[in-house]
């Protein structure tokens, strides 16, 4: 009888252990779609089926301030009928980005009328009504949650965490938000925001024109500096990985704007100089709106699946996860499929469980 009692004991420091050291259990697999255009091709269609991808964060529109406007939206994506139909079963989580800006022009009255419009917006999007038949709504898409998207900061906080409030109290369903890095890791300072859950994003470290030497999307040692030891945070928290790119554009060693190449692209018209940097070696127009000079120079940033699995390795090693977290990839474009393989895709979300 002491044998079998020493067994089960043995046994369940066992369990707690690697329970300890591997918390999710369950990863659900979500992908972000930020496109202006609610079309799904095909291709990335049958890629999220293949991956058993069951959640969509759909960026429906962004919200700005001006004097003669107020609050207004902008960027706004219009689901229809046929936006998810090839997809299989996916939740769908509607986005809203506010702009931190508009925090210094706003009190709690007008915040409590942004409140409104924003739930109002979204319950809007996610029917088609019939134009000439009013009660002939057809839904869209189901949403039980509301992601808010914003870069906070110490002096905005509070204003912001009552515009969640509000949001919460209106539409009676769960919220949750983006969460940067420095905010989870200092939320003395930061405040820790009113909601359900939130959304850790691992990427976007630095600024894009602060450091040419360093990979502004994801920088491995900036990111240790920020998960340099285990971590609790008083929110549920689900993570977003980067898997985008983008190239700036320096006219003359001044910056001239975001271009969409990737790396593959450049090198039919430019030579590499250094890591992540290139010089176009003859005049190129692109689609008749972007017209590089020989000798401009092209810092291509992009992030690859190795880098990627070794950022999921210091997350998991540092923050400390409910059972069942969504993975959420950042963000779904044409060529998401094109450079990286369904292998390795999976593994962003499976390493996470192991």
């Amino acid at each position: 009888m002491k044998k079998i009692v020493l067994l089960v004991f043995v046994f369940s420091l066992f369990c707690g252990c690697s329970k300890k050291e591997n918390q999710v259990v369950n990863v659900e697999r979500a992908f972000y779609y930020w496109k202006s255009g609610s079309y799904f091709d095909a291709e990335s269609a049958k890629q999220l089926n293949k991956l058993e991808v069951k959640k969509i964060y759909y960026k429906l529109f962004e919200v700005d301030y001006n004097e003669s406007m107020g609050n207004f939206p902008y960027q706004k994506n219009s689901p229809s009928l046929y936006t998810f139909r090839d997809l299989d079963s996916v939740n769908v989580v509607p986005v809203v980005f506010i702009k931190n800006e508009i925090f210094q022009y706003n009190n709690e009255k007008s915040l409590d009328k942004l409140a409104d419009n924003i739930t109002f917006l979204i319950d809007k999007y996610h029917k088609e009504n019939n134009d000439y038949d009013k009660s002939d709504e057809k839904i869209i898409f189901d949403y039980t949650e509301i992601q808010i998207d914003c870069d906070w900061t110490k002096s905005t906080k509070d204003k912001y965490f009552y515009l969640l409030k509000k949001i919460k109290e209106l539409s009676k369903k769960e919220i949750s938000c983006t969460l940067r890095l420095y905010p989870y890791k200092y939320p003395d300072i930061m405040g820790v925001p009113p909601v359900d859950k939130a959304t850790l994003m691992c990427y976007n470290l630095i600024k894009p024109l602060s450091k040419k030497e360093k990979n502004s999307i994801l920088d491995i040692e900036e990111l240790k500096s920020y998960l340099n030891k285990k971590r609790s945070y008083p929110v549920h928290l689900d993570v977003a990985l980067p898997v985008f790119y983008w190239t700036l554009w320096y006219h003359n060693n001044r910056f001239a704007g975001l271009v969409n190449f990737n790396s593959a692209d450049i090198s039919e018209f430019a030579k590499q100089t250094k890591p992540m940097w290139y010089e176009v070696t003859k005049d190129y127009t692109y689609e008749y709106e972007t017209y590089l000079k020989k000798g401009d120079q092209l810092k291509c940033e992009e992030v690859d699946a190795k880098t990627i699995t070794e950022a999921i390795s210091i997350i998991k090693q540092n923050v400390e996860f409910d059972n069942t977290t969504t993975i959420s990839l950042f963000h779904l474009d044409d060529s998401t499929f094109k450079k990286y393989s369904h292998e390795e895709v999976s593994s962003f979300y499976s390493s996470f469980s192991k």
